[in-house]
């Protein structure tokens, strides 16, 4: 497996990465979705269920909120922390929440959000369902994710190819452990750091970098 050092080391909201960034993120490609697919305005309520571990935790590690932040457009980098608890009140006694901070859906935080504790997906243990209703009732989009460690997220068709990291480009030097990165230093020349920029420009320009 080959990733980028700063898909490894990434800011985000916690306490937990698979438990809050992960669910964070997919919630966020599940609102992002149905937006694509054209759906977004005959959506009239969400319903996000998670299941195996993020289903037993629950608020604990903070997976309800990162989806409800999510739905709404939020990235784990990205949202004011400051503000949340305010927003979580606001929509606990509204009933509404905000897709992608532009379709207004009804959302009951007792009813829309499922914790199903004693219930796993086939792939994962952190396994989790949104789906999509229109006005009268009937399911117009659902995808399932699976949050796999470190925030990294997988939805059903990734994970029935069992494809975990999607590597886009060849590393400049690849190696699989410390003894093969030391060894790549020594026939290169390259101390660790300068072996590691070029191998990060797999994914970025220097300048970004």
């Amino acid at each position: 497996m080959s990733i980028s050092i700063f898909d490894l080391f990434k800011v985000g909201i916690g306490p937990s990465s698979s438990h809050t960034v992960g669910p964070m993120n997919a919630a966020r490609s599940f609102a992002l979705g149905l937006s694509e697919a054209g759906l977004l305005p005959q959506c009239h309520r969400v319903v996000a269920e998670l299941y195996g571990s993020l289903g037993a935790t629950g608020a604990g590690h903070g997976s309800p909120k990162a989806v409800i932040l999510g739905l709404e457009g939020e990235t784990p980098e990205g949202v004011d922390v400051g503000g949340i608890a305010e927003r979580l009140d606001t929509l606990r006694n509204s009933g509404k929440l905000h897709l992608l901070g532009s379709k207004t859906v009804k959302f009951s935080y007792d009813n829309d959000l499922l914790l199903h504790r004693a219930e796993s997906l086939p792939f994962h243990s952190n396994g989790m369902r949104f789906s999509a209703y229109d006005t009268q009732g009937e399911v117009i989009y659902s995808r399932v994710y699976y949050s796999v460690g470190g925030g990294f997220i997988l939805d059903e068709t990734a994970a029935e190819g069992g494809a975990v990291t999607n590597v886009p480009s060849v590393l400049a030097h690849p190696f699989g452990s410390g003894a093969e990165l030391l060894a790549r230093c020594k026939d290169s020349g390259l101390s660790i750091s300068a072996l590691m920029m070029e191998n990060e420009k797999a994914w970025r320009s220097e300048e970004d970098i």
